[in-house]
């Protein structure tokens, strides 16, 4: 549909912020949202040397959200809807972002993104208004799976200020 990467990097990177190791948080390590494991199989996949994800270039970080976060769905949906898809796989991942998405679409929720759920995106994502229902529709499944998790005392204002930021920004994306 659109190539709305760099904005939607923009807005992930915001809210990703920079390094953190909360032992609470089950990502462990992990500078701008990237996880030392990742950072690590990245570096073994390039032949490139690793080290501490924490001084990992942003060139690096930003060339990881795009080949595993972004690709290839994000780049097929329409704009705002590809901003809410890719926060969702970066902060609950790829298989509640898919989830949301059916739900949202009152598709067959099985978890796979494919040409039902893909035909099912056209359908509903005909006019702007309809591509900003849909954004609303998948935020409030996101919003009630923050509500049901066990470290939501801990992380759910956050969580549900970053859902409405997100959901706001989309909005204004949907064309």
């Amino acid at each position: 549909m659109q190539n709305n990467f760099k904005p939607c990097l923009a807005f992930v990177r915001h809210w990703e912020g920079g390094n953190d190791d909360d032992p609470d948080d089950p990502g462990g390590r992990t500078s701008r949202g990237i996880e030392q494991c990742e950072y690590d199989a990245w570096c073994e996949l390039h032949k490139i040397p690793g080290g501490d994800v924490w001084k990992a270039p942003d060139a690096t970080v930003d060339e990881i959200y795009l080949r595993s976060y972004w690709l290839p769905y994000c780049e097929v949906l329409p704009g705002g809807l590809d901003l809410v898809f890719f926060d969702v796989h970066v902060n609950e991942g790829q298989h509640e972002a898919v989830l949301f998405l059916q739900r949202a679409l009152g598709v067959a929720v099985d978890g796979h993104f494919g040409i039902v759920t893909m035909a099912a995106v056209k359908r509903a994502c005909v006019t702007s208004a309809d591509t900003k229902k849909l954004i609303v529709q998948m935020t409030v499944q996101r919003d009630a799976e923050y509500r049901s998790l066990r470290k939501f005392k801990k992380y759910g204002r956050g969580w549900l200020d970053r859902s409405k930021d997100c959901c706001e920004k989309a909005q204004g994306m949907a064309l």
